[in-house]
């Protein structure tokens, strides 16, 4: 999109200051201390201090404080003014006081009109319309106010048969329908449902003459938008001579929400070329569309523009801006621009946390969830859905609890995405009884939920649950998505149901309606390729309808790897490499593979081609969380307190290899040299961690640990040997699935 030119100046910004009264102080008191006490004329004339703290208290809400303050007025002998019982009778509507409301109508006696009109607003908005009707009734001079206001109380509520009761009755009595009583009218008809009444009062206002009053076409034209009529709002805005801002803004946010982004753009470059005054309103609304475009370049234009207005560190404006250049994948721009607003609320703090959370900062998110509940500041559901994200990022299965009890708390579990979060969460925790739990408190469960639970299902190797809970989905009202059939298809590989992985692949498209992706096809041919259907798997590579990536050639090079097939390794790494050379595992697959061949030469090469291009693993960590601390450990990790303990424990254990030709070169120990391999095979991260976890948790709870990394082979028979000799449940969550073990045995069945 062509970026706008701009204009050499804007309107100043201007706003008008509201009287405080909430410093008079609350102990003012006009209780006299003698019988002979006398108030001078003057002050029982005015009582000028006197009400203005009855008007404090009423603004601050302090209700009951404003009744025993009435009571030391009337017996000090000091008059209430109109402008005090005005402020009464707002607060006791504003708190829906009814008895404080008629407490206050009883002491006015023979009010004015302006103050009978407040008494019913008062009535209105504690919506006890019996008591609004009667007063109505009983006024002797009831003015075009007196009926708006009723008209626009019952319309509030929804109760329209009542307002055009009221609407009937004045046109019979002659008494003209005004711009106001038809703006109020409008204003309160909000959704489809009421869009035949909202047709009516469009003709009447035509029949009456007012179809070129600003206010009442502006609030036709929201009307229409509120409605989901954007083609009728857009004719009826057409028609204004000089829409105004509030006519602008109702239209552009209509089409933001029909997600129509650049019809709200285009109408904005329209205000941009025919001057129209902007406010923050209109520059957080352009600014949601350029975001839900991912529109960059104009977005940069408008933060622009917002600087040199002087409207960046205003919360309405800042947002948006840290909210697109998050969008946008622009995170320094959006904390530059986040450390610009003055006063951060919910939805910047939201913004930028879910900046951390995208790119990888979880620790930084969760600092700071930390401080914004150490200062009691305002949180929404979006933090908190973020924040279990981040958690299960993390497996900070702690944190996450806690965050979860404290969005239960304060009711701000959301109900589109963080019931789902929650399931990912205690599924990626280890946890998946409260997965389950989560899961089932669930009324109408989404497609989102259900594949978080199929999925966490699926990565702990409960292949059979995770099929029985798809065959239920499919009862359901949701219908699974891409994401869905990758979890059923990795349930599959997983647990060597081939012939149920192709017959789910095959019927993707013709019974779901969703193509299958790259992604399908690779977890197909992982399901071949475990399952030692390597002519099988390297058939699909060759055909399937897309071209290989590099997942495809790594499924097939870790099939080979198993089943010990050199001739179909050696061309699955070749492709591989080509395609991803800096792929540390491709190489590690055919070190081991050419080691188990007796090939000691061509692994060399490897070995010495991995040194060349230096490649660098991320280095391989283990952590295990014991009275709420967690521990972490590194391969030949001697930096623990418990140091001593924990090589010692293992030392019991007698785990330690013999046979170097067995000892394969692992993710843990890709830069060491054969000899030292063997030494710290018994020094890998999990080992220190299972060492740890049995000298620090009691015998009746499980030992849950974590790994960055996939667990190799050696690592994975020593967890299979300890649950066995010890009796101990063992859970181990590597990169790649859950491992459960107890009594010798893990829940993969040793297919992995």
């Amino acid at each position: 999109m062509a970026s706008p030119s701009l204009p050499p100046s804007v309107p100043s910004q201007t706003a008008a200051a509201a009287a405080r009264f909430a410093r008079i102080p609350s102990s003012v008191s006009l209780k006299s201390t003698s019988s002979s006490f006398k108030i001078p004329h003057g002050q029982q004339q005015q009582g000028q201090l006197e009400n203005l703290h009855l008007v404090s208290l009423s603004k601050q809400g302090k209700l009951k404080e404003a009744r025993d303050f009435l009571k030391q007025m009337d017996e000090a002998g000091v008059l209430v003014n109109p402008h005090s019982y005005e402020s009464l009778l707002e607060a006791c509507g504003k708190m829906a006081s009814l008895s404080d409301g008629r407490l206050i109508h009883r002491r006015l006696g023979n009010p004015s009109r302006y103050l009978e009109n407040c008494v019913l607003k008062m009535y209105c908005a504690c919506e006890s319309f019996r008591d609004a009707e009667k007063l109505f009734d009983e006024m002797l001079e009831k003015d075009v106010a007196s009926w708006g206001i009723l008209i626009s109380g019952y319309s509030q509520k929804g109760r329209f048969k009542e307002a055009f009761r009221l609407c009937t009755r004045m046109i019979e009595l002659g008494i003209g329908l005004n711009s106001t009583v038809f703006t109020n009218l409008l204003k309160s008809l909000s959704d489809p449902s009421v869009l035949e009444i909202g047709e009516q009062l469009h003709s009447l206002v035509i029949r009456t003459g007012l179809s070129t009053n600003v206010s009442v076409i502006t609030a036709i034209s929201n009307m229409y938008v509120k409605c989901r009529q954007l083609q009728r709002a857009k004719l009826v805005f057409d028609q204004m001579v000089e829409p105004n801002a509030v006519a602008w803004t109702g239209l552009m946010m209509g089409y933001t929400r029909a997600g129509k982004q650049k019809d709200a753009l285009a109408l904005f470059i329209r205000m941009l070329k025919e001057g129209v005054e902007m406010d923050q309103f209109v520059f957080s609304i352009t600014l949601k569309g350029c975001s839900g475009l991912e529109y960059l370049n104009l977005g940069r234009q408008i933060h622009g523009y917002i600087v040199k207005l002087g409207l960046e560190s205003d919360v309405s404006v800042g947002t948006p801006v840290v909210d697109l250049y998050i969008k946008c994948s622009c995170f320094d721009s959006a904390r530059r621009a986040f450390k610009r607003i003055s006063e951060p609320n919910d939805a910047s703090w939201s913004a930028i946390i879910t900046g951390y959370c995208q790119i990888g900062e979880f620790e930084k998110s969760l600092q700071i969830f930390r401080s914004l509940r150490l200062k009691d500041m305002a949180m929404n559901s979006f933090i908190y859905t973020s924040i279990i994200q981040a958690c299960s990022a993390l497996a900070d299965y702690n944190m996450g609890a806690q965050a979860h009890a404290d969005a239960i708390k304060r009711g701000l579990v959301s109900y589109v995405h963080g019931e789902s979060a929650m399931i990912t969460f205690y599924s990626k925790c280890g946890r998946l009884d409260y997965a389950n739990q989560a899961f089932e408190s669930i009324d109408e469960p989404d497609t989102v939920a259900w594949t978080a639970i199929i999925c966490g299902h699926a990565y702990h190797g409960n292949a059979s649950e995770a099929l029985k809970l798809f065959r239920r989905m499919q009862s359901s009202t949701a219908r699974p998505n891409e994401i869905t059939f990758i979890g059923v298809l990795t349930a599959c590989s997983h647990s060597g149901l081939v012939t149920e992985a192709k017959l789910y692949l095959d019927s993707m498209s013709r019974e779901y309606g969703v193509d299958p992706t790259i992604d399908h096809y690779d977890c197909m041919v992982d399901a071949y390729a475990r399952a030692g259907l390597l002519q099988e798997a390297y058939e699909l590579v060759k055909n399937m309808p897309f071209e290989p990536d590099a997942m495809s050639w790594k499924c097939l090079l870790g099939g080979c790897w198993i089943h010990r097939n050199l001739e179909l390794g050696e061309i699955a790494a070749e492709n591989l490499l080509q395609l991803d050379p800096d792929d540390t595992a491709g190489y590690i697959l055919m070190f081991n593979l050419y080691g188990s061949h007796g090939k000691w030469d061509e692994a060399a090469r490897v070995r010495s081609v991995m040194g060349a291009r230096k490649l660098k693993k991320e280095l391989s960590c283990s952590w295990i969380t014991v009275k709420g601390k967690v521990h972490r450990f590194v391969v030949g990790d001697k930096h623990h307190p418990r140091t001593d303990d924990i090589y010692r424990k293992l030392k019991e254990l007698n785990c330690s290899v013999t046979d170097v030709e067995s000892i394969h070169l692992t993710e843990e120990d890709v830069s060491f040299g054969l000899p030292e391999r063997k030494q710290l095979l018994m020094e890998h991260s999990e080992r220190l961690a299972i060492a740890f976890g049995l000298i620090s948790i009691p015998n009746n709870v499980p030992i849950v640990i974590f790994k960055n990394l996939r667990a190799c082979k050696h690592c994975h028979d020593f967890a299979k040997h300890v649950s066995m000799v010890t009796g101990r449940r063992i859970t181990i969550r590597d990169s790649c699935r859950f491992h459960h073990f107890h009594l010798g045995k893990c829940s993969c069945d040793d297919y992995w």
